[in-house]
């Protein structure tokens, strides 16, 4: 069969352990078979963003912004028993972090949803899509850990010589501080990216914060927000008969366990992290989400929600077999594809990405899936006389592949 021609690469950003096996497997399974593919290929194994002092990071994010389209693997985030394990010279930032800081995004995260598997919540019938602000509060944060008594400050010196000085607090034991800040513009392309998201995918908005107990910070948010909403967007929601809604964010929590779903959630950028994961989790598996950072200014980048899967990555190294659950990051490379064939007007590739999708899937559908899966799943297909059969994930991908061949 001849291949799907592309014009311009995308930005491939590879990741960490044993989603980065899955990377590989992903590309010559169910990608190269199909596609010409074309990328321009940044490691962010954390190997290589240590050996380039994350100069790497640094340089796939402008390659982001110069093709418009990337799709990147899960990578690590180290800690000190990571840092002693890889042997780094500092213990390096989240990559997704500097990513986001660099395009100044909004992430935006939704369950991929099947028949078989039912939501926690009895109530929720709609997917939930969260919306994560992506700079900075704790991911661009400053800290100290003092070791003895003290007094700690907050000093803001402006450009006009102005000085504002608060104290933090006055300690009489040891302690840690933290400091956080964020951007006016970015709170502001924030709010737009989720409007204009809204009203692209017809959905309403919630927004939460904690302005009752962090005054200024969170006000700020809720403000800017609101302010952008009433002034560029309430009248296009009214036309589609959709709703704005604020509230604190322990309200929202209360009330998306109790509403039927369907609609955006936005989230600060440590709400949305935290948030992400509960959903995804309530609808079935971390491994079943899509997410997709959104410039500004029109760039996007597809990732799956989840980590690097270290504990099948070690039995992976001893040579066993893992059934690891590809979809997440799958979904990201069709959404890659499919945003690269709409900015080129290739329509080919888009429908390449649904063919893709739905191969994957269909294949659950029939009771073939991973081990996350199957326990999720056994009941709903055993009523309608389909038995689970629990794969490892090279072939769940064979499998896959099959269909697709078959198909086209």
């Amino acid at each position: 069969m001849s291949k799907i021609q592309m014009k311009t690469p995308l930005v491939e950003m590879d990741g960490d352990e044993m989603t980065r096996v899955l990377w590989k497997m992903i590309k010559d399974e169910l990608i190269l078979p199909f596609v010409d593919l074309k990328t321009e290929y940044y490691d962010l194994g954390l190997p290589n963003r240590d050996k380039t002092g994350d100069q790497v990071t640094i340089d796939a994010a402008n390659a982001n912004k110069k093709y418009g389209v990337a799709v990147k693997c899960a990578t690590i985030t180290p800690n000190q028993q990571r840092m002693e394990e890889y042997g780094l010279h500092q213990m390096w930032k989240s990559p997704n972090g500097i990513i986001r800081s660099i395009l100044d995004g909004t992430v935006f995260r939704a369950p991929i949803l099947i028949s078989c598997i039912k939501p926690y919540v009895r109530t929720w019938e709609k997917p939930i899509t969260i919306a994560r602000h992506a700079y900075g509060d704790v991911y661009k944060n400053v800290e100290i850990r003092s070791d003895e008594p003290g007094t700690c400050e907050l000093v803001f010196t402006g450009r006009s010589g102005n000085v504002v000085r608060k104290t933090v607090q006055t300690l009489d034991e040891p302690g840690v501080f933290q400091g956080v800040h964020n951007k006016v513009s970015s709170i502001s392309s924030f709010a737009r990216c989720v409007f204009n998201y809204a009203l692209s995918t017809r959905q309403d908005v919630w927004f939460a914060t904690k302005d009752t107990i962090s005054k200024t910070y969170d006000g700020a948010f809720k403000e800017i927000v609101g302010d952008i909403f009433e002034k560029e967007y309430k009248a296009k929601f009214d036309q589609l008969g959709l709703t704005y809604f604020y509230t604190l964010i322990d309200d929202a929590v209360a009330r998306v366990i109790r509403s039927k779903g369907g609609f955006i959630w936005a989230c600060k950028n440590y709400d949305g992290d935290v948030m992400s994961d509960m959903l995804s989790t309530a609808f079935g598996s971390l491994a079943m989400m899509t997410s997709v950072l959104v410039s500004p200014d029109g760039n996007y980048e597809y990732e799956a929600a989840h980590g690097t899967v270290t504990r099948h990555y070690y039995r992976y190294l001893k040579g066993e077999k893992t059934s690891t659950n590809p979809i997440a990051t799958i979904f990201a490379w069709t959404g890659a594809l499919r945003k690269r064939g709409e900015l080129d007007g290739i329509p080919e590739l888009g429908q390449f990405a649904d063919k893709l999708e739905k191969a994957c899937l269909d294949v659950l559908e029939e009771g073939i899936m991973t081990k996350d899966l199957a326990g999720l799943a056994k009941d709903n297909l055993a009523a309608k006389g389909i038995t689970v059969q629990e794969v490892d994930s090279e072939t769940y991908l064979k499998t896959v592949r099959a269909r697709m061949e078959r198909e086209n």
